[in-house]
């Protein structure tokens, strides 16, 4: 049965993770977490660390990793890849591969989210790192900057493998990473159907969510005899996306079922809201700067995650600094705007500086004595 979140969740330090609302909804699954895409809230949870074998969901690395390579400019979609005979070797979920064959990196990139094909995924790898082992071992040093503390990569196809292990909550991590930088898999991993190889091979997504979801964005199935039946599923509603992860389910239609019920229960519950101030920001006093105050702005986008049930119970208050002393620095922080629901904190967002002001001079200082004096006088 999902837990529901208790704790508190921080996001870069800063956002609360809103008290989970009623009636979580009960799958059939191993481990599972609900994530909020913006935020990076944890809606609803079960056994969010256990170390697990994640099958082709691996490839949500894989394929951040390679639309890292593509949005930098060091691959192009239009590069012609050649396929080596490690790569034609792989089994399972494949695009069956030819040792010598040339395929683009956006065919490449196609096989892999759709049809989840091993060989591909190989290919790539091969292509970006020059070996399947050194583009393994960028899978996991930014597994580490994603904070998953929970993961082990092997392989970049999800092939079973001893020690390839991760989480569900470090699979939403690696999910969250992939469509909130790089918007551009939507092209891929929205695909229900289409071909490769000028129209010759076929491709039929795995995640039946594409086809069946309302607002479905993707994102990557895995399954093997040891990992059970996996699922990253994204869907968006509303300007707001949703990441449902689902390991070790017994059945395909029941790790479908899972995610599904996971985004519903999102959906229903929780929004996200613009916050502005109920009154004008004043400025901060600077005391020896060139200038004599400076303006405080919302460090921050406004924008944040709460229970539809609160929404008309929302209200913000200032807690400002009394005065700052020069030389202040932009985004120095000046206070805080303290989003609440009833009597209930909800988030506390930064408000800094919004440029910089400099420490006066003596002469400096001297001129504006006597300018005022003057105007006095």
């Amino acid at each position: 049965m999902i837990k529901r979140t208790l704790a508190a969740v921080l996001c870069a330090g800063l956002l609360v993770c809103p008290a989970a609302a009623a009636g979580a909804p009960q799958v059939e699954a191993g481990a599972a977490v609900l994530m909020e895409k913006e935020t990076g809230t944890i809606l609803c949870e079960q056994n969010a660390h256990d170390k697990r074998e994640p099958a082709s969901v691996t490839k949500v690395m894989t394929l951040l990793l390679v639309m890292e390579a593509l949005d930098e400019g060091r691959i192009a979609s239009t590069d012609q890849v050649t396929v080596s005979a490690h790569a034609a070797s792989m089994g399972g979920s494949q695009v069956y591969l030819k040792e010598g064959e040339q395929m683009s990196v956006e065919e490449l990139v196609k096989a892999v989210a759709v049809v989840s094909g091993n060989d591909a995924a190989v290919a790539l790898a091969e292509h970006i790192a020059g070996s399947e082992e050194a583009f393994v071992a960028r899978m996991n040093e930014k597994a580490a900057q994603l904070g998953m503390a929970d993961t082990n990569f092997v392989n970049c196809t999800g092939l079973p493998a001893a020690g390839h292990l991760t989480s569900a909550y470090d699979i939403a991590l690696m999910s969250r990473a992939l469509i909130l930088d790089h918007p551009g898999i939507r092209a891929y991993s929205t695909i229900w159907m289409d071909t490769i190889r000028g129209g010759s091979f076929q491709l039929a997504n795995t995640n039946k969510l594409v086809r069946y979801y309302e607002g479905c964005t993707g994102l990557k199935t895995g399954s093997t005899d040891s990992a059970l039946y996996c699922l990253s599923a994204t869907a968006e509603r509303e300007g707001m996306e949703l990441i449902a992860v689902v390991l070790g389910s017994p059945t395909s239609a029941q790790r479908f079922d899972a995610a599904q019920s996971l985004l519903t229960y999102g959906f229903a519950n929780y929004t996200l809201v613009d916050v502005r101030p109920d009154q004008a920001i004043p400025p901060v006093s600077v005391s020896l700067g060139v200038a004599d105050t400076v303006q405080p702005v919302l460090e921050n986008g406004s924008r944040i995650l709460v229970e539809k049930s609160q929404l008309n119970q929302i209200s913000t208050s200032l807690q400002l600094s009394d005065g700052v002393e020069a030389p202040v620095e932009p985004g120095q922080k000046l206070g805080e705007l303290i989003v609440s629901a009833g009597d209930a904190p909800l988030q506390r967002i930064p408000l800094v500086a919004d440029q910089a002001v400099a420490r006066i001079t003596v002469p400096g200082l001297f001129l504006r004595l006597m300018k005022t004096l003057f105007l006095a006088g």
